[in-house]
Formats: structure tokens, C-alpha cells, sequence
């Protein structure tokens, strides 16, 4: 009992110290052209979106117009903000002094921002805000602490912190789903599927520079595992392009390829003075837009 207290308390305090030290980052756009393999990248629209000296981080699409994330103020506080692209407007969706929202996203039923939300004493648990100005909602009170998620049938994918760490799915209350563990935090749904996709961190050499890793998914309709190759080399965030498309960065190189090839396409680099890494991503086809989050070199 004190032993699994004292590894909580631990896990508990790396994730606040973690939070703490988060590098400067910066939200890039660019336009694309083409699907699919037949993808292209038109380097010479890439701009910042965002150009703070703070954590600006998380992109994603709500719908074909706008584009949630979240970001810190100068006190270290992470709030969800919005951007539209018709009007080029920020929005402050919360503002919340006593808590920090991280990973926004629009629920299954788009009636809801959900969200990671460190709460006052350090929990991490998933919150819904409603598009209405309506308060909060604590979703699955007793899942403890979410790191990552996606939506799967308007209930959540959830990678939960722990030693190890673990994917679950929530079928209903009390009804957990332990899906993997050792996965790495992305969490992506793959379109138009009951697949959830990771990317699994067994067997791993612990070279973040070097190593490749597999992509997972798992088929909640049939019950079974599938696997979608490797990864690109030194890279830990993918996102799904269609049904069939994955892309990555590793670097400031974009990569994608078919879910069937061994091989991943190169799009090119992006050069910038300022912003190094690519890290998240988010794509508009509706808009033919690609949001990318890049570290701010440490001279900016």
C-alpha cells in the first residue's frame, strides 16, 4: 500500500516537473496539394501561426474552418484557444487561473472541447467544454492520471500514466478496456474505422534519434490487433491523412506513405532560422491546410 502510494506521488510529481520545463514552440502552417501518396507540400506558404516565446502546442481541427490548441500565458498557465481561419481571430475558450487544459479536441457528437486538464491538486483527468457556454464536465472521474487521448464511438481511447503506461478504451462505467501498454502518446483514431492506432514502445532501444518503433492499432468491432509497419526514425507524433494515409516528421522533413507500404515518402524539409524539430501535427483536406508545431531555437 505505502509502496503503490509513494510510485503515485513519484509519477504524480515527474508529470508536473514535466509540464513545468515545456519547451517554447510555435504553430506553422502551410498549404498542401493533392491526397494521398499524390501529396505535396508547398514550402513556400509555411508561416508561423503562433509567435510567442511560450508553449503554444496541440493543434487540432474542430471543423473545416477552425483550429483548437493549447497555450501558456506568462505564469505558466495552459488555457485552450481557438483560431479561425475565415476571420484570422484567436478566441480564448477557457481561461481558467486554477487549472491547465492540454490536448483539445472536438468530441465524436461535436457538442464538446475536450481536453487533459491538470486540476488544482495535480490530478490529470479528461473534461468536456461544452460549445455552449455552459459549465465544464468531469468525464470519467475515476481514470486517473490521462495523458493522451482520442475518440473512438463517442467514448475515449485514454493513455494513462502508470509504470508502465497503458492504453485503455471506455466501453461504459466500469467497463475498462486494457488494450496495450508501453505505447507512446500518440493516440490517433483511424478514419472511417473502429481502429485506434499508437505506436508501440516494446522493444524499443531507448534512441530517441535512431530508433523506430511499430505502429499498432487495434480493432475494437473485431477484437484484434493489426500492425501498420514502422515509424520514421526519431519521431513519436503521427496523424492519419484518409483511411489509408499516414504522415510524420522527423526533424524538419515531413514523411508519408500508403498503411500497406514499408516505405515512407519523403515531402521535403522545411528551412527556417528561428524554428527547429517538428513535432505535432493536424491537417484540414477541407481546407488543404497542414499545422505543425516546431521548437523555438534558443537564441528566439
Amino acid at each position: 500500500m505505502i509502496k503503490s502510494f509513494l510510485i503515485s506521488l513519484l509519477l504524480s510529481f515527474s508529470i508536473t516537473q514535466l509540464l513545468k520545463a515545456q519547451t517554447a514552440t510555435d504553430l506553422w502552417m502551410l498549404d498542401t496539394e493533392g491526397k494521398g501518396e499524390k501529396l505535396e507540400l508547398d514550402f513556400s506558404t509555411a508561416k508561423p501561426l503562433t509567435n510567442r516565446n511560450l508553449y503554444d502546442n496541440q493543434p487540432s481541427f474542430i471543423n473545416d474552418s477552425e483550429l483548437v490548441f493549447s497555450a501558456a500565458d506568462d505564469k505558466g498557465n495552459h488555457d485552450i484557444i481557438l483560431y479561425s481561419f475565415r476571420t484570422g481571430n484567436f478566441t480564448n475558450l477557457t481561461q481558467t487561473a486554477d487549472r491547465s487544459e492540454y490536448s483539445p479536441a472536438i468530441t465524436d457528437c461535436k457538442q464538446y472541447i475536450s481536453a487533459v486538464v491538470v486540476e488544482p491538486d495535480g490530478t490529470q483527468r479528461l473534461w468536456l467544454y461544452p460549445i455552449v457556454e455552459e459549465p465544464a464536465e468531469l468525464l470519467y472521474d475515476d481514470i486517473a492520471p490521462v495523458g493522451y487521448y482520442d475518440w473512438v464511438d463517442n467514448k475515449g481511447a485514454l493513455f494513462v500514466l502508470g509504470n508502465p503506461n497503458k492504453l485503455v478504451y471506455v466501453k461504459g462505467k466500469g467497463d475498462i478496456l486494457e488494450i496495450d501498454t508501453q505505447v507512446g502518446r500518440s493516440i490517433k483514431k483511424r478514419p472511417k474505422t473502429w481502429e485506434i492506432t499508437y505506436i508501440s514502445n516494446k522493444g524499443s532501444s531507448g534512441n530517441q534519434e535512431s530508433d523506430t518503433k511499430r505502429i499498432v492499432a487495434f480493432d475494437l468491432k473485431k477484437n484484434k490487433t493489426i500492425s501498420y509497419g514502422k515509424t520514421v526514425a526519431g519521431s513519436q507524433d503521427l496523424i492519419w491523412m484518409d483511411k489509408n494515409h499516414l504522415l510524420m516528421a522527423s526533424g524538419n522533413e515531413f514523411f508519408v506513405r500508403n498503411k500497406n507500404s514499408e516505405k515512407w515518402k519523403s515531402l521535403g524539409k522545411i528551412s527556417s532560422d528561428s524554428h527547429s524539430t517538428i513535432t505535432r501535427l493536424a491537417y484540414s483536406p477541407e481546407l488543404n491546410k497542414l499545422i505543425f508545431v516546431m521548437n523555438r531555437n534558443q537564441t528566439q
